[in-house]
């Protein structure tokens, strides 16, 4: 009934991000001879190092921990104190259900085809193939779009990291090169980030990775100590904002939110993936956590430095010796993680192009890792404006992956069962596009504005 002449590899039975095909070729069956027993997914994982419970929340608060977290704050500085906290309870709320929901729908793809898992651009492929007849010519536009949003999100998000590296550097040697832009300090991180961007295995990487968990996690304590150390009033900064500043808050939050991209692969690699959603499920209580550490932050922070918010709350502590330590130890966590982050895309990309480099590979690889890495640095070094930076990155990206995209997916998978009493899966499904392509289109406006200043 379906068929794919493009099929995904996989590794230990579980697959990998690429950008063609899907896992396993799809089979003829009904929905129900698949969903009410037979298959199950689950069970037919070959998974050489599975995960347990506690490893895979252990990975999913690693993945969604990262710059958005110092950058909070400023968001608040948006949306106003306590407008802030309660807009930040829901878009995590929000942000998490549509994660329960991209899960959900392949879990039940998994059953309908009769593979053992599926990848994010997979569901949104095998969801259209498996849809009404009119949108299963648009399946490998659909895993295209999914690829290619990752793509923008991770390399956009390698622009935020040169740029947070830069401003987090300059205050600490400002001492001594006074008169050094900030473009120098980015420029000046090119080199090094070449030769780290051409290691090629993980395996290296991961020594990387613990440096720079262990340093933002001594930076974070040692920030959050001189944030208490001297908390505001609250009647001493605005409730509320204004409308027009919502959009950059939406967008900054939902990038520091918004870990849509690490949970397939980690539902994938599960031992017990009947675990991850449900309750409390490692998502819900990895996501509740996550949601109150950043909602902690964001409040307090703003708490404390009120309309001297920067972009990111390192760049507001003080001179000391203890302050600039910190800001080296972030500085460098980051410049770390860029390694990590720039991996994903580039292998996206580079499993699409490869087969027109058979002669000389390695060659073409390097080449275009370093031409990629280039094109990042410049990209900051023209917008070097941190926080509408992230708001960009975060509405434009985040808005169709974490919102957009897992919608539309639950209203195809249950196109031919129904969307329920009163159609209210329909309903909440259209009302959650609509808040992303709101934020999309503001968010994206208010940012580029806020950038071009």
């Amino acid at each position: 009934m379906f068929s794919s002449s493009r099929y995904k590899c996989q590794s230990n039975g579980v697959p990998t991000s690429m950008t063609n095909g899907s896992t396993l070729p799809l089979v003829s069956c009904t929905l129900k001879e698949t969903e009410d027993g037979g298959y199950d997914p689950f069970e037919h994982r070959r998974l050489t190092h599975p995960t347990t419970d506690m490893e895979t929340l252990i990975h999913l608060l690693k993945g969604s921990l990262g710059t958005g977290l110092l950058a909070m704050p400023y968001a608040f500085a948006h949306a106003g104190l306590w407008f802030g906290l309660g807009a930040t309870l829901f878009i995590g709320i929000v942000c998490t259900y549509c994660i329960h929901i991209l899960v959900k729908c392949s879990h039940m793809l998994c059953r309908r085809m009769k593979v053992p898992s599926l990848g994010f651009a997979d569901v949104a492929e095998v969801a259209f193939l498996a849809g009404p007849h009119g949108i299963r010519k648009f399946a490998p536009i659909a895993r295209a779009v999914i690829n290619w949003f990752l793509i923008i999100d991770l390399l956009g998000c390698c622009c935020v990291y040169v740029v947070f590296v830069a401003k987090n550097l300059k205050p600490v040697f400002d001492n001594y090169l006074p008169d050094m832009s900030i473009q120098v300090y980015m420029l000046m991180l090119l080199p090094p980030l070449l030769g780290m961007n051409l290691i090629k295995n993980l395996k290296y990487l991961a020594p990387f990775s613990m440096i720079a968990n262990l340093l933002i996690g001594t930076g974070m304590v040692i920030t959050l100590y001189y944030v208490f150390s001297s908390l505001g009033d609250s009647h001493d900064v605005p409730a509320f904002t204004s409308v027009q500043q919502l959009p950059i808050f939406f967008g900054t939050a939902i990038f520091a939110l918004e870990g849509i991209g690490v949970v397939m692969p980690l539902e994938n690699n599960m031992k017990t993936p009947n675990h991850f959603i449900g309750c409390p499920g490692v998502l819900n209580f990895g996501m509740g956590f996550v949601v109150s550490l950043y909602a902690a932050v964001g409040f307090f922070g703003y708490l404390r430095y009120g309309p001297e918010t920067a972009e990111s709350i390192s760049i507001n502590l003080p001179n000391d010796a203890l302050a600039q330590s910190v800001k080296i130890m972030i500085a460098v966590a980051i410049f770390f993680t860029f390694a990590l982050q720039f991996y994903v895309p580039m292998e996206i990309i580079w499993k699409s192009l490869k087969h027109r480099f058979t002669s000389r590979p390695t060659t073409a690889e390097n080449i275009l890792r370093m031409s990629l890495v280039i094109m990042c640095v410049l990209i900051a070094v023209a917008v070097p404006n941190l926080g509408p930076m992230i708001s960009l990155v975060g509405a434009v990206c985040l808005s169709v992956l974490g919102l957009m995209f897992p919608s539309a997916i639950e209203l195809i998978v249950f196109y031919d069962e129904g969307y329920g009493p009163f159609r209210w899966m329909l309903i909440k499904n259209v009302a959650i596009i609509a808040f992303g392509v709101l934020g999309l289109v503001t968010g994206s406006m208010v940012s580029l504005h806020d950038m071009m200043k």
